[in-house]
């Protein structure tokens, strides 16, 4: 069969693969028989293992001099799994990207004890984020672990900046407070934990202690900017840089712009690492209350697993404090969150303040508005949900890109006329189109933007293929071989089709 696009991966496009997985290779030869369309699965071979290919810099596990443990004479390393995985550019480790890397391999996850296995890779990721959260739990990028004798990367905007609290560059890269950094550390939790039911990462290390500042680090981040008597009331967290971009910094000397009390959690930044407006930032709050209630399982089940009378109690205090303030955060998403838009009706906002302000957008990075049904936040046939989708899709949002190359959800980061093939994967995996017509449509799209390096981008200019960001963008590659998987399983006729 032709092929109208050229999909071929130059051999100096993608190194040597630097985790090799079994599992994967045995999915790709299966898929090879069941993808119609040669490009559709050649995009499938090329960027399912895109992860394994070029950011698993490292694997070992944890000196014991590192997590507080005595050492024997004869050996002084532990049995706690690491993985180290870089975005693809900067040899450090994103909190949000490193888990949603790891998370597109979720359907080829099966309990293992080996070190070599997917089960590994995610107990490396939980365990090394665990470690990481307790070292800057405002920050949201660190360096390579003591252990992999990989240098520390270097941040040139470390001396731009002033973060308070103050962070160690040895450990930290950079240190931009984005509440889904916490909830996707709280997500590969519960992820591995209910496809595997494998405490160990839970119980054998520090996952408790993590846990309970995860929540003191939240808790210091809801309060309201004012005082009762109308002083400035403390923040756990203020940024300011010098910068010529404005979402690289915030207003009012680091405290960004005002906020009521309404049950959320302030975020600084988004998901995109751009400054948020209004800081109860919608998604993000999805995102944490969801992984939050779905981590108070694991929580519960500590405490039921442990003889200590001291340890059992304070797991169970932390389970209540999980189930309280995740129902506390949806209160105040329903009561806060929520605007009449006059063309939609009632929808979503992407920011509030807690004053009546509201920012109605939706961006490409999640969490997004449009993938708070993907993480189980919402169901997709909700109305207001079905709403916000119509909406985030439409030219009434401000990022919604479009023209004759390529139309979806942008954002600020790269900028208007700019879509992301990762949100056009959301799009796919959130349709309630029984016909398929949609599917089909943006799978279409996604396969014309390559470029013919046979990778998917981050971003691609909506009037010329040929302006994108990214050879390879490794989470959006994995998420759409992932996004294959769930075709295979729910909507399999979708893979029968030919997208010439």
């Amino acid at each position: 069969m032709s092929h109208v696009r050229d999909t071929k991966i130059s051999p100096n496009i993608v190194p040597a693969r630097t985790s090799h997985q079994a599992v994967l290779e045995r999915t790709i030869a299966r898929l090879q028989d069941k993808v119609v369309d040669p490009d559709l699965f050649r995009l499938f071979e090329n960027a399912y293992p895109n992860t394994l290919d070029t950011a698993v810099l490292w694997t070992g596990f944890a000196d014991k001099s590192n997590v507080g443990l005595p050492s024997a004479n004869y050996s002084t390393t532990s049995d706690e799994d690491l993985a180290f995985i870089i975005t693809g550019d900067i040899n450090a480790m994103w909190l949000r990207d490193s888990a949603n890397q790891i998370l597109s391999y979720l359907p080829l996850l099966e309990p293992s004890e080996s070190s070599q296995s997917i089960a590994a890779l995610f107990r490396g990721v939980i365990n090394l984020q665990s470690r990481y959260i307790k070292i800057s739990p405002y920050c949201h990028a660190f360096q390579p672990p003591p252990e992999s004798n990989i240098a520390p990367a270097t941040n040139f905007a470390y001396h731009l900046n002033k973060v308070n609290p103050a962070y160690d560059r040895s450990k930290t890269y950079d240190c931009k407070w984005e509440l889904d950094s916490l909830a996707s550390f709280l997500q590969i939790s519960s992820e591995y934990y209910n496809s595997t039911g494998d405490m160990r990462p839970f119980t054998n290390y520090k996952w408790i202690e993590t846990v309970g500042v995860i929540l003191d680090t939240v808790e210091a981040m809801r309060t309201a900017t004012y005082t009762a008597d109308g002083h400035i009331a403390p923040s756990g967290y203020t940024m300011t840089g010098q910068t010529n971009r404005a979402t690289e910094t915030t207003s009012n000397d680091g405290l960004g712009n005002p906020v009521k009390y309404t049950g959320m959690i302030r975020s600084t930044f988004r998901p995109s690492d751009d400054a948020t407006i209004h800081q109860f930032l919608v998604p993000s709050n999805m995102m944490f209350a969801r992984y939050l209630d779905t981590a108070s399982a694991i929580m519960a089940e500590c405490k039921n697993q442990e003889v200590d009378t001291t340890k059992r109690q304070e797991a169970e205090n932390l389970t209540q404090r999980m189930r309280i303030m995740s129902a506390e955060i949806r209160v105040g998403i329903t009561n806060y969150g929520i605007f009449r838009h006059p063309l939609f009706g009632p929808i979503f906002a992407y920011e509030v303040d807690g004053y009546g302000s509201h920012n109605l957008m939706d961006d490409a990075n999640l969490p997004s508005l449009i993938s708070s049904a993907l993480t189980g936040y919402v169901s997709p046939r909700d109305e207001v949900y079905l709403n916000t989708r119509l909406f985030a899709l439409s030219e009434a949002n401000p990022y919604w890109s479009y023209g004759p190359v390529f139309s979806a959800v942008g954002g600020p980061h790269n900028g208007p006329t700019r879509g992301w093939p990762l949100a056009s994967i959301v799009r796919i995996m959130t349709s309630e189109d029984g016909s398929g017509e949609e599917a089909k449509e943006e799978i279409k799209a996604i396969l014309n933007t390559t470029d013919g390096l046979g990778l998917i981008h981050e971003s691609i200019d909506a009037w010329d293929v040929k302006k994108w960001s990214r050879q390879w963008f490794s989470w959006a590659n994995g998420m759409f071989g992932q996004m294959i998987l769930d075709i295979e399983k729910n909507r399999p006729y979708l893979l029968d089709e030919t997208y010439q």
